[in-house]
């Protein structure tokens, strides 16, 4: 095994993270405004006054009415993916993959009341959903590109390989699902345990190759 030198990820400047803040601005006003008033009752004039920006800049991050209320955390994905990259050689997949996640979860905890709210939109109006899923593939096939990004700069020895197989889209639809099934729960048994508590419970029962329950 080749030694990688780990990176950190990146701090995005101060143009970036406002970027980042009015983009999640926007985002959040819909949510908010949908989850009272209903998708069809929601339009764009309305978020961007609500977000405290004008319409033509609501375009400038999302490209239409419906993208809004579906890609709360886009910039979550490019994170764990830069960490994804940065990752030691010396790392088990499924680890780092992990850990990249677990990178987020304090963001997740913060906005858990957002997520319900989104979670209640999206039931509400069931064609946000096949966008919603769509941007979700979107993030998993990116994440798969990471990970195989990865392998190739802790296995130089591979080559030139134009795709080292299966493994880094089975492994980035097996993280995506353990991510949502961890959030899941933690959401359906407030109090009981924490958001990490749960990742951490998840991941260790895909470490060991599922086996059957003994509880």
């Amino acid at each position: 095994m080749h030694d990688v030198k780990k990176t950190t990820p990146s701090t995005p400047g101060l143009r970036e993270r406002k970027k980042r803040a009015t983009r999640r601005g926007i985002a959040e006003a819909a949510v908010r405004l949908a989850a009272e008033h209903g998708v069809e009752n929601v339009t764009v004039e309305a978020i961007s006054e609500a977000a405290g920006v004008s319409p033509r800049t609501f375009f400038n991050y999302f490209p239409s009415h419906d993208d809004a209320f579906v890609l709360v955390d886009e910039e979550v994905g490019e994170r764990v993916r830069e960490s994804v990259r940065g990752a030691a050689a010396d790392r088990a997949p499924l680890d780092v993959v992990r850990d990249a996640l677990v990178g987020e979860l304090d963001g997740f905890e913060s906005r858990q009341e957002l997520w319900a709210l989104q979670s209640k939109v999206l039931q509400r109006s069931p064609h946000l959903i096949h966008r919603g899923l769509k941007a979700q593939i979107a993030d998993e096939q990116a994440l798969a590109v990471a990970i195989t990004d990865w392998l190739r700069a802790t296995r130089p020895d591979t080559g030139g390989a134009p795709d080292p197989g299966l493994f880094p889209r089975l492994l980035a639809a097996v993280a995506h699902t353990a991510a949502r099934v961890a959030v899941e729960s933690w959401c359906e048994h407030p109090g009981e345990t924490s958001l990490a508590e749960a990742f951490q419970e998840v991941f260790a029962r895909l470490a060991q190759g599922l086996p059957r329950p003994t509880e």
